[in-house]
């Protein structure tokens, strides 16, 4: 709500009609850029930037006093050239123009799971372009200013493009986006630097779409700029769906040539259609991933290859079930050798746990740089030589599994190399856990440690003479040692440095701390800590102390003594008991007696008792 207020406080100026002296204005491009962010769009949540135009648009109504009838009856009002006076007029039709948009890009989503739900997403696009038409011819009205003309017809041209494109009428579209990407970059070109930026940003979002519809025109040249723009993350949303699936259908194409592949001085025939598509574009993503320079985009093409490895892996593993399937049914001739599909399945595998390596070797190199940085005065928390480890791991784990490929088993070779890669990273490892050994001051662990790195690096030098070239692509062990060599004297300096401390912390603490202040009354003592709430008075509780006991006495004549006779008491107490009971039998035969036959008969039945 404060969004929106402060959108539509663009549109006041001094006098009451919301207009310059120029004449009546909008900042189309910022107050639909400010709205997207803002409610949904920066997640891809068209649902939600629907109900946020549409509680716009209710608003502007009733603030206008605009209203399409009452709650009984639909009353259709137009905005005409005549009604336009106030600004908000103008926005009230870019609303509806956008809810229509967000609404058929919501469809749109859908439609993926549901493809009827296209045709209703290309009737609600249509719709937004008639908005945008109309207000195209509301901003030629003569009180309307020149900048939000232009921007009315580059917004009108952008959603006729849009339905052009969805209906595959390439030619159409891109000379609607063209005349919408001249006018922006002259508005780009004609105001100050924040306008700039919106503009040019504008024009960036529309390229993609442009050299789609050039290359479906025929314009071959096109397909090299767009798998440039998927190197440097352009064409998002929908855009990078349509380039993905242009891709895979030029391997497609290309598949058809493609026979075999050869891996370890072995030849596979490659007879599935994926799998020879996935092979055939393994070098032009390898390429992609070597010359991004956005880290972002590396990670994002890093998962997109290993997505399409799992999902041919799972295409052969299916065709491995069949051949199992056939292999019970009569003899194989084959029975101790690996087949032709299963070494396959080998190599596919074997991409996809180098690409794991060479993912989380990368996000290992991004956050070894990050550690070096100074750490920020905020209260973020940095990286950590933990986070490290657990990327390398996950290298371990890969490497282990590739040890275990069926039909490399004996390949002397290829195991070497993989002894080799994991010495380098358990090297790395080794060096990152004694690295958060030094966090936590642990010097003696940290020490034994980096002696393990030194000793992994001797073996690993000793091994590369017979394998001199699997090192090439694995991280430089020598640096690793002068690392090493440094960090071990850092080390002894901070663990000597933290001796010195810990030597001269207890004494202080002796003083002012152990002895309370009713002890060392007679001595100056500068303490701090007396004048805190737990401030050391006195030892409580207090200690115990021995104190004298009670003396004991002992009855020495006890039994020489002779004590008078008690009979006459006891026979006293007797008599005297004996007197009262017969007293109280006597006083219940009596009321007995004054209660007559009705006593009597109560006295018999017990009621006289009551």
């Amino acid at each position: 709500m404060a969004a929106d207020k402060k959108n539509e406080g663009k549109l006041a100026t001094v006098d009451g009609n919301h207009s310059t002296d120029e004449g009546l204005g909008l900042e189309i491009l910022q107050i639909i850029k400010d709205s997207q962010q803002q409610h949904g769009l920066r997640h891809d949540d068209y649902q939600r930037y629907r109900r946020y135009c549409a509680s716009r648009l209710r608003r502007l109504r009733k603030s206008l006093g605009f209203k399409m009838g009452n709650r009984h009856k639909f009353t259709e009002k137009k905005i005409t050239v005549d009604v336009l006076s106030d600004s908000r007029y103008l926005l009230l039709v870019l609303m509806e123009a956008e809810r229509s948009w967000s609404y058929a890009m919501e469809l749109k989503q859908e439609a993926i799971a549901e493809p009827r739900k296209r045709y209703h997403s290309l009737a609600r696009l249509r719709k937004a372009a008639k908005h945008g038409e109309r207000l195209e011819k509301l901003c030629e009205c003569p009180r309307v200013d020149a900048r939000t003309k232009l921007e009315a017809q580059a917004y009108t041209a952008y959603l006729t493009g849009m339905v052009e494109f969805e209906l595959q009428q390439w030619t159409p579209a891109v000379e609607a986006f063209n005349k919408c990407k001249t006018i922006y970059e002259k508005l780009a070109s004609a105001f100050t630097e924040d306008l700039a930026v919106l503009y040019h940003q504008r024009v960036e979002e529309i390229s993609p779409n442009i050299r789609y519809c050039a290359y479906n025109i025929g314009d071959q040249n096109a397909i090299n700029e767009l798998m440039q723009m998927r190197l440097t993350g352009g064409g998002g949303g929908f855009m990078a769906e349509k380039l993905e699936a242009l891709i895979t259908q030029m391997r497609a194409k290309q598949a058809a040539t493609m026979s075999e592949v050869e891996w370890r001085g072995r030849s596979v025939p490659v007879k599935v259609e994926k799998v020879r598509i996935f092979l055939l574009g393994l070098a032009d993503n390898e390429a992609a991933i070597a010359q991004a320079t956005n880290e972002e985009t590396k990670e994002h093409l890093y998962e997109t290859l290993l997505s399409e490895c799992r999902d041919t892996i799972q295409v052969v593993r299916e065709e491995l079930k069949a051949e199992a399937k056939q292999r019970e049914r009569g003899p194989d001739p084959h029975s101790g050798k690996v087949s032709n599909l299963q070494f396959l399945h080998s190599y596919l595998t074997y991409i996809k746990l180098c690409t794991v390596v060479k993912r989380n070797e990368n996000m290992a190199n991004m956050l070894q740089v990050k550690l070096k940085e100074p750490q920020a005065a905020d209260n973020k928390r940095g990286p950590r030589p933990q986070d490290l480890i657990r990327l390398y791991d996950i290298i371990l784990q890969s490497l282990a599994e590739l040890s275990t490929l069926p039909g490399v088993e004996k390949d002397n070779t290829f195991q070497g190399e993989v002894v080799l890669k994991m010495l380098v990273y358990k090297a790395y490892r080794c060096f990152f856990i004694a690295q958060s050994y030094v966090v936590v001051k642990k010097w003696s662990e940290a020490l034994v440690l980096y002696e393990r790195v030194l000793k992994y690096a001797r073996e690993i030098q000793s091994k590369s003479k017979t394998l001199n070239n699997s090192l090439k692509d694995l991280p430089d062990v020598q640096e690793l040692i002068a690392d090493v060599n440094a960090e071990k004297y850092s080390l002894q300096a901070s663990a000597i440095l933290d001796i010195d401390d810990t030597a001269e912390v207890p004494s202080q603490q002796q003083v002012k701390d152990n002895k309370p202040l009713s002890e060392c009354l007679e001595t100056f003592n500068l303490n701090h800590t007396l004048v805190r709430k737990q401030a050391n008075l006195v030892h409580f509780p207090p200690d115990f102390e021995p104190i004298p006991c009670t003396p004991l006495f002992f009855d020495l004549a006890l039994k020489h003594l002779a004590f008078p006779p008690l009979n006459n008491k006891v026979m006293k107490q007797k008599d005297k008991a004996d007197k009262i009971e017969q007293k109280r039998k006597d006083d219940k035969v009596e009321q007995k007696c004054q209660g007559g036959l009705t006593g009597y008969i109560k006295g018999i039945f017990g009621f006289g008792n009551t």
